[in-house]
Order: C-alpha cells, then sequence, then structure tokens
C-alpha cells in the first residue's frame, strides 16, 4: 500500500470511529442532587433516608439544604435533578410552568407558634392569626427566617390573613434556615413560626413553649417533585426518578411513620404517599 493510502486508509478508521462514538450515548451519571428544604435536615431524616436510597440504588447524593424558595429556583436552572420541598402554592406554579414534574405528596407535619414562657403578648390557645394580631398589637419581638423558604411563604400568608403588615424593631428577619432562627428566637426570648419536626430536633438547645398549635392553616405538607431535563443539560432525569419513586415507596413510608419516636416519643412526619391534599390532615 502506497503512503497516500495508509494516510487516507488511517483517516477513514478514525472518522468511523469518531462518528460511532458520537452515537454511543455517555454512560448515566452515577450522582444525585437533592434539593430540599433546611428542614428535612435539621429534623435529622435526611441523615436515615440518604444512606438508604444509597445502598439501594447505587447513587451517590449530594443534598442542597436550603430553604424552599430557593431550592426550587435551584432545580429551575437545572442545578438539581430532584427536588423535596413543602410550598405547595409555589410547587404548584413551577408544575405549571413546566419546571417541575409529577408533584407527588410524601409527608405533613404541622406549624406551631412558640415564645417565651411568660407569653407577653397572651397568645397561648389561639388560632394562629388571632395570635398573630396579639404579637403585633403587643410589639412583641418575633424572628421570621425571612428567606423565601416555605415556612416564611406560610408566615406571610398569616400576616396577610391577619391583616397586618409586620415591621421592625420588634419585627427580625434571619434569613436564616430553621435551627439557627431558632437559635435566635430562644436568644431573643422571641415568638417565632417552626415545623414541628425541626423543633423537637431541637428542644435541647430552645426552652421556647409551643403555644399555637392544631390550627388546620399550620399543616406543613411535603412533597417530592422530578426536575424536567430541558431545565439544563446536566439533570440527571433518571436518577431524579428514582428517588421521588423511593419517597413514596412503602419501605420510606414505614420508616418516616416511626422517625422521631424512639427519640422525641412521637412521630416527626406523617406518611401520606398517595393522597391527595385535601385528604391530608384529616
Amino acid at each position: 500500500m502506497t503512503r497516500r493510502r495508509l494516510i487516507l486508509a488511517t483517516l477513514a478508521l478514525l472518522i468511523a470511529a469518531g462518528s460511532t462514538a458520537a452515537q454511543t450515548p455517555a454512560p448515566a451519571s452515577r450522582t444525585l442532587i437533592l434539593s430540599t428544604t433546611t428542614s428535612t435536615q435539621d429534623s435529622g431524616l435526611l441523615d436515615v433516608l440518604v444512606p438508604m436510597f444509597e445502598r439501594a440504588s447505587g447513587y451517590s447524593v449530594k443534598t442542597i439544604s436550603v430553604g424552599t424558595g430557593q431550592a426550587l429556583a435551584l432545580a429551575a436552572r437545572g442545578e438539581a435533578d430532584v427536588t423535596l420541598a413543602h410550598a405547595p402554592a409555589l410547587e404548584k406554579k413551577y408544575v405549571e410552568e413546566g419546571k417541575m414534574l409529577n408533584r407527588r405528596l410524601v409527608m405533613y407535619n404541622d406549624f406551631v407558634v412558640i415564645g417565651p414562657a411568660e407569653d407577653p403578648a397572651r397568645i397561648k390557645g389561639l388560632p394562629a392569626t388571632a395570635a398573630l394580631r396579639r404579637i403585633a398589637g403587643a410589639e412583641a419581638r418575633f424572628v421570621s427566617r425571612g428567606d423565601r423558604s416555605g415556612t416564611h411563604l406560610l408566615e406571610q400568608a398569616l400576616w396577610k390573613q391577619a391583616g397586618i403588615e409586620p415591621r421592625a424593631p420588634w419585627y427580625i428577619e434571619s434569613g436564616q434556615g430553621m435551627g439557627q432562627t431558632l437559635g435566635i428566637a430562644n436568644d431573643r426570648r422571641a415568638y417565632t413560626l417552626t415545623d414541628r419536626g425541626t423543633y423537637l430536633a431541637f428542644q435541647k438547645r430552645v426552652d421556647l413553649p409551643v403555644l399555637v398549635e392544631k390550627d388546620r392553616p399550620l399543616l406543613n405538607i411535603y412533597s417530592v417533585m422530578e426536575v424536567n431535563p430541558a431545565n439544563g443539560p446536566r439533570v440527571n432525569a433518571t436518577a431524579g426518578k428514582a428517588f421521588a419513586d423511593f419517597m413514596l415507596s412503602p419501605a420510606v413510608q414505614r420508616v418516616i411513620r416511626t422517625f422521631g419516636v424512639d427519640k422525641y416519643g412521637q412521630p416527626l412526619f406523617v406518611p401520606v404517599a398517595g393522597q391527595r391534599e385535601e385528604e391530608v390532615g384529616k
């Protein structure tokens, strides 16, 4: 074979090999990015569920624990593969926009209003909105997360229902997660709104009692949503679906049903896979 023919033959082989490589899909990533709210992390639930998922699936999970608003925004930008959140109205908006797919209920707990035992605004036992009116009327210190999380969004909705626009200096925005906000409220001897799960998990560090509870507007529903792969080239849709299905599986729902009982004498969450929102808490 002449030198020229040898070069041409070699080029043909290289082109053919490149064409075959281009047609062969890259191996799927074995890393899953979960964006979620701080309460699932602070409560300790993810410390149990993430290793379970990793063992069962072979995926390695990277958890980004932020406020629900940020968690959903990350997923909408294609920076997460699945989201576990607790802001129903905001979640539905993302689903309607096509950024999130297949929203399914996972569990719920409830919010409570805690505050100093001396209760300067006299809110103990009141409905949530009436309690907020009393706090505003007394200008008693109230610490808000102020971070566009699910907790913060609910708090804002409750202030609106109460007809109050809270203001400094008695209204303090922490800009922090639930655990840090509980610490600030405890230091300032202030009222705050918290999910019960995180409150119980931090009870040894926070000595503010529950003053308002068991009011239906205080229900706290968590949903899992897959991220639309159209949100970005790095979205691992296969892994996202695997995690979402895992959260709804009977084995995980059993873990959720008893999580916290041994440590706190009560579960931190109630599993609700397969239920509709109007059925939750009844």
